[in-house]
């Protein structure tokens, strides 16, 4: 390669994927979910990225990042990252920016990868072979029937060992039925199979404590958010008196944000999503300040986006395998990843970058923007 290769140009796209079934958590319902997907041209070669966000956030990146990336080295990513963090100051980073931001990381350090010719866990360089990964869904629309049969399609067909549902219901109100499906999904599973349970913020503090109880009782060893991480304080004492593992983060839109949560105690594990954090640059640096923390990390949601990122840090725990995200990224993408035996193993095959393209053709009927 001669000369400094640049980034000729940037793209955006807007998908909106209908759910297989309406889907819900202990604070937020929904039937749909969007991608945006940004991508980044240098010459005949190109990266993506995505986040999973509002369209407004392709807007962001057309208004305000499109021109601080265009012209930018290629292969200088870190640099190009700072530019468009300073681009947002006005506008305002947490949220939409930040995840506008993620999605055009992700497609430079794709593109660069690509440019070089590598697997991108190769370019980062890796911690480990392979990535172990959990079963997330779960959703508290779910009856009986259809979370035993997610649950065994985790289990028994793809071998994974580690499974997760949604609890809290409408904000804590079914606490009785929250603490009924907890049983039945380790009835379900068995005893050798970790069940873990994510409450999204929606208990009260001493509610969480009470749940905390019945969770024990069935070998729970994983409670997510079991009240909202906007209160860093009550996190840390909820996790001083509960058996489980607390983790939580997956709002982080900044290093600070996990900063403060690390300083807080709030965690025993600190959760980060690639695609609102600001891309595969920030994830790395809160990889790290967990690690000086002594703790690990868990990626949040969007398996491929996350996946080389994840093998490339050593305090890694797990990455969640979340059924709606997987399910999307398995109709827009080629070149998807297997879980089975409960583990991925990015860069595997050789194939540069991320190792995933957008299959236009069955992305057609999902285009919105």
């Amino acid at each position: 390669m001669s000369g400094t290769p640049v980034v000729a140009g940037v793209d955006t796209a807007v998908f909106t994927v209908p759910t297989d079934f309406p889907e819900a958590d202990g604070t937020l319902g929904w039937d749909s979910t969007t991608l945006v997907l940004a991508t980044v041209r240098c010459g005949d070669v190109t990266g993506l990225g995505y986040t999973y966000s509002p369209a407004a956030a392709a807007r962001v990146v057309e208004d305000l990042l499109a021109d601080v990336v265009t012209g930018s080295p290629a292969l200088d990513v870190p640099r190009t990252n700072e530019a468009m963090h300073r681009a947002v100051r006005n506008a305002g980073l947490p949220g939409v920016a930040a995840q506008a931001i993620a999605a055009v990381d992700i497609a430079l350090w794709d593109l660069k990868a690509r440019l070089l010719d590598l697997p991108l866990v190769r370019l980062l360089g890796a911690a480990r072979d392979d990535v172990p990964v959990y079963g997330s869904g779960g959703f508290t629309t779910y009856d009986d029937s259809r979370q035993e049969r997610q649950l065994r399609g985790w289990v028994e067909d793809e071998g994974i060992p580690r499974v997760k549902i949604k609890i809290a219901q409408s904000w804590g109100r079914e606490e009785e039925r929250d603490r009924r499906r907890v049983a039945r999904a380790r009835a379900v599973v068995g005893d050798t199979t970790a069940v873990y349970v994510d409450a999204n913020g929606g208990y009260a503090a001493k509610q969480a404590l009470r749940v905390a109880g019945a969770l024990a009782d069935e070998g729970v060893t994983w409670f997510e958010e079991p009240v909202s991480s906007d209160h860093l304080t009550t996190l840390a004492e909820i996790r001083a008196r509960v058996g489980p593992d607390v983790a939580a983060g997956e709002y982080g839109y900044t290093l600070p944000y996990f900063a403060n949560m690390l300083a807080a105690g709030a965690v025993d594990c600190l959760q980060a999503d690639v695609t609102r954090c600001g891309g595969i640059t920030v994830w790395l640096r809160a990889a790290a300040l967990a690690q000086a923390h002594g703790i690990e990390i868990s990626g949040h949601c969007a398996p491929h986006a996350h996946a080389h990122a994840a093998a490339a840090v050593p305090n890694l725990r797990h990455q969640e395998w979340f059924h709606d995200h997987v399910r999307i990224e398995r109709i827009l993408f080629d070149g998807v990843l297997s879980p089975a035996g409960g583990a991925l193993a990015p860069g595997a095959d050789g194939t540069p970058g991320l190792g995933i393209a957008l299959d236009a053709e069955r992305a057609r009927p999902y285009r919105v923007g």
